[in-house]
């Protein structure tokens, strides 16, 4: 055993669970057995899944912080509170927007989707002998599917786009400006979904399902996953998180043997790279990353949240929360609501028994001024996107704010696309050397500064635009018409959109093609190296 002790500035994080006073008792969870983390955050609010008779309601509160009582709110809650009640059958899950601290989506077993907008009136006078509650009510209901709805959760970069999973074995993507009809639908799924995460960017989803298999989807393309591997042999609950810019997904899950795993796997081809065994245990695994290049492992009806520190390809344990209490659910704070005068790096809120509790993970430190390398920027408040433009094919990167000063500037762009989300309008050959439109695959090399030219939607009426600089020997020109009324200008559009969209979707046939052939030639040499380091 080796006698040096790896150096790290997390080594000595540790969890400080807040005063009673501090969190919420009397809360009536939910009693629903379907496996969720019953609890959500904003960084204004939190949403815990409630046991309400008559339907199905959540509770919506003030945000309770570790290091002080909630101003002018009780600690324990009244018997009757106001509850978000629209749902005809128990709610299964919340989300909050991350670009909205009011804004929260519900699912159902009654298989809608509902959004709610909290205003901060509502909280006022709470417990006063005069005060009568009022219930909170949607501002937009989704019938998103005929059977129960088991996940919500918001895109990270585009505003209003939210996905739901259904017990139809599918994932729909909706513009919550038009409800009619999902954008999108995500397939292939022979059983039950057990988890999605997004990754940075939102230009890929990951999904854990019942059937044992992790898959990987461009979500705007729908359809079937563009990659599917096998995940934990173990059929109970599997989950998936994604672990930053770091091209890596994390899963948690169980072994045929039902013990307790987490694996890392390559984002790219989907190729395992490290599991390991975490004890024997019965309850699922609740995985969160934080952008410290910390990993926490939360395991339902355990008492203590483990944490790791993930670096060279290792996941390094660093110590973990313990606790009498067993958690039934939790989840964490996003991180630009953090308090960095106290060194907290993290910030969970644990749903046990009947309380919800702050739990604050902190770098012992005594120091007044800001300490920047335990601090990376976080994700910001600020969209990156409107719902029209993700799905119209533009790509951005998330926007990060400074926990310094609160500046917020543009991150870096995701390197990884398993498709190219509508590539510039202009004619794409067979591909030769391994060349395809931006954005770049990270398997591929080629220059990244591509200018592409916006697909033009039915409903414009402008002059049909000159492509891009060409990626082909034989670059497409268009030639708007000249001296023709608006009606004949609109149909010469309509032809040219639909031109486009066919060249589209051929385009994006043989680049996924091209990445299978590329993921061939990687695990060739994978195994070529690893004879020659045998031999």
């Amino acid at each position: 055993m080796s006698r040096f002790v790896r150096a790290s500035k997390y080594r000595h994080v540790f969890g400080q669970a807040a005063k009673k006073e501090h969190g919420y008792d009397n809360v009536k969870v939910s009693g629903s057995a379907w496996d969720t983390n019953l609890v959500s955050a904003s960084g204004r609010y939190i949403s815990v899944n409630w046991n309400a008779s008559g339907g199905g309601a959540f509770a919506i509160l003030p945000l309770p912080s570790p290091f002080a009582a909630v101003p002018n709110f009780p600690h324990k809650l009244p018997d009757v509170i106001p509850l978000a009640r629209s749902h005809t059958a128990p709610v299964l899950d919340t989300d909050w927007s991350p670009h909205n601290d009011s804004i929260v989506a519900s699912g159902g077993e009654d298989g809608k989707v509902m959004i709610w907008k909290v205003e901060s009136s509502a909280f006022e006078d709470w417990g006063q002998d005069h005060w009568v509650p009022e219930d909170f009510d949607p501002v937009a209901r989704i019938d998103a599917s005929p059977r129960k709805i088991g996940q919500v959760l918001f895109h990270p970069t585009a505003s209003n786009v939210l996905a739901s999973a259904s017990s139809e074995h599918t994932v729909k993507l909706w513009d919550l400006a038009d409800t009619d009809r999902p954008r999108s639908v995500l397939t292939g799924h022979s059983d039950t979904i057990q988890c999605l995460a997004f990754n940075p960017t939102g230009t890929l989803m990951a999904t854990t399902c019942r059937d044992k298999k992790l898959r990987l989807f461009d979500p705007r393309v729908g359809g079937e996953a563009v990659r599917i591997t096998e995940a934990h042999g173990g059929i109970k609950g599997a989950r998936v998180v994604w672990m930053g810019d770091l091209d890596k997904i994390a899963t948690t899950g169980f072994s045929k043997m039902s013990d307790r795993q987490v694996s890392i796997w390559e984002a790219g081809g989907l190729g395992s790279v490290k599991t390991i065994t975490i004890d024997q245990s019965a309850g699922v695994v609740m995985p969160f990353w934080s952008d410290n290049g910390i990993l926490f492992l939360a395991g339902k009806g355990d008492g203590n949240i483990r944490y790791y520190e993930y670096e060279s390809d290792s996941l390094f344990a660093l110590a973990e929360h313990k606790s009498p209490d067993p958690q039934r659910g939790i989840c964490f704070l996003p991180r630009r609501a953090l308090n960095v005068s106290d060194c907290e790096i993290a910030r969970a809120y644990k749903v046990s028994g009947s309380s919800v509790e702050p739990i604050a993970f902190i770098v012992p430190r005594k120091a007044d001024s800001f300490q920047s390398d335990i601090y990376p920027a976080a994700a910001s408040s600020e969209s990156s996107l409107s719902a029209s433009e993700f799905f119209a094919g533009k790509t951005a990167p998330l926007k990060l704010v400074s926990l310094e000063n609160g500046t917020v500037f543009n991150g870096a762009q995701s390197t990884f696309t398993p498709s190219a989300p509508a590539p510039a309008p202009t004619h794409v050959p067979a591909p030769t050397a391994f060349s395809a439109p931006p954005p770049v695959t990270k398997a591929v090399t080629m220059p990244t500064h591509v200018p592409q030219t916006p697909v033009l939607l039915r409903s414009e009426s402008a002059p049909v635009p000159q492509p891009a600089s060409p990626i082909s020997e034989s670059p497409v020109i268009l030639t708007p018409p000249t001296q023709v009324d608006d009606e004949g200008k609109t149909t010469v559009l309509e032809a040219e959109v639909d031109r486009l969209n066919s060249e589209l979707r051929a385009a994006r046939e043989k680049i996924r093609n091209m990445e299978l052939q590329v993921e061939g030639l990687k695990a060739n040499a994978r195994k070529a190296a690893q004879a020659l380091m045998e031999a």
